[in-house]
């Protein structure tokens, strides 16, 4: 009997503290979603050191956002840029329309490189990289395929999706220093394809010689599996979020749902040999309480080693 009290007295204080919770928001599904998955660490963009370079990676979502359109999210996703106020910044998912918006907005501050992964010009998602204009030169970029066939719109090994590499040269206009940085985003559906992408990408980095090198991507894998800690292994690149000094261990994807998805961290800022880190952060604070995509924003400062 008293064990039954016991069960009773339970349930009934879950049942008052779910009672209490629902009172605490106005109803609506979406404030009753957020609030339930809302993330348990808020961090915003942190003043950067004026000796550093801050390099930024975003998946920044293709289309809706449950109740948030694209297009609710244009000048959300142009905020949360403009905040952060990176020196480079690799985005991924950024389609046809994404370019348009993002082009124009940010045209007062950025200048972008990068082309359409389905016909290399415009059409489909971009690996496009934004930089600060009045600071930075493009003396050099490029772009290629993550295929058997990389100079051309083309499909590798497994993958479910064209995917495209972008790389940059960019050299400060006052000191003539030059880093490289190159974005992409691995594909989802393919293993044979995410392990031969990160073949690609080593290669590549290393064809700069001695210059600085940052890498930002979605690489739809996780920390540990066999594919980063081949990216990560000697003479390979280095995860900012493990070097840097100031740094922070938390989920990049997260899908609206971060507890949930507790763990999921996808994305990745790395550097070569020629960088050193200050800082790494996921900014899980979004715009007005809202998520501006399914990844958060992530960023890491970096110097010249």
């Amino acid at each position: 009997m008293a064990m039954i009290s016991k069960f009773i007295a339970f349930i009934m204080t879950i049942v008052t503290a779910v009672s209490g919770f629902f009172a605490d928001v106005d109803g609506s599904l979406a404030d009753i979603h957020d609030k339930m998955f809302a993330p348990t660490v808020t961090a915003d963009f942190e003043e950067k050191d004026e000796s550093a370079i801050r390099v930024m990676s975003f998946n920044i979502r293709y289309g809706d956002l449950g109740y948030l359109t694209a297009e609710d999210r244009y000048p959300m996703i142009e905020e949360t840029i403009r905040k952060g106020h990176p020196d480079s910044v690799g985005l991924q998912e950024a389609t046809t329309e994404w370019m348009a918006y993002l082009t124009e907005a940010l045209s007062d501050e950025y200048a972008h490189v990068g082309i359409g992964r389905d016909d290399g010009v415009s059409a489909g998602e971009h690996s496009a990289i934004f930089y600060l204009k009045d600071k930075y030169t493009a003396v050099d970029s490029g772009n290629f395929w993550l295929s058997e066939t990389p100079d051309e719109p083309s499909l590798g090994w497994d993958a479910g999706s064209n995917r495209i590499c972008t790389w940059v040269v960019l050299e400060n206009n006052e000191t003539g220093e030059q880093y490289v940085h190159i974005n992409s985003h691995f594909d989802n559906a393919g293993k044979e394809a995410r392990r031969n992408s990160v073949d690609m990408i080593l290669a590549k980095a290393k064809e700069f010689g001695d210059l600085p090198v940052v890498f930002t991507a979605d690489m739809n894998i996780s920390e540990g599996s066999d594919e980063y800690n081949l990216m990560t292994a000697d003479g390979g690149l280095f995860d900012t979020k493990k070097i840097a000094d100031d740094t922070m261990n938390y989920l990049t994807y997260h899908d609206r749902m971060p507890l949930i998805h507790w763990g999921s961290v996808i994305d990745f800022v790395m550097v070569n040999e020629k960088f050193d880190a200050l800082v790494y952060k996921v900014v899980t604070a979004g715009i007005d309480g809202n998520y501006v995509s399914d990844h958060f924003p992530i960023y890491a400062d970096i110097i010249f080693a």
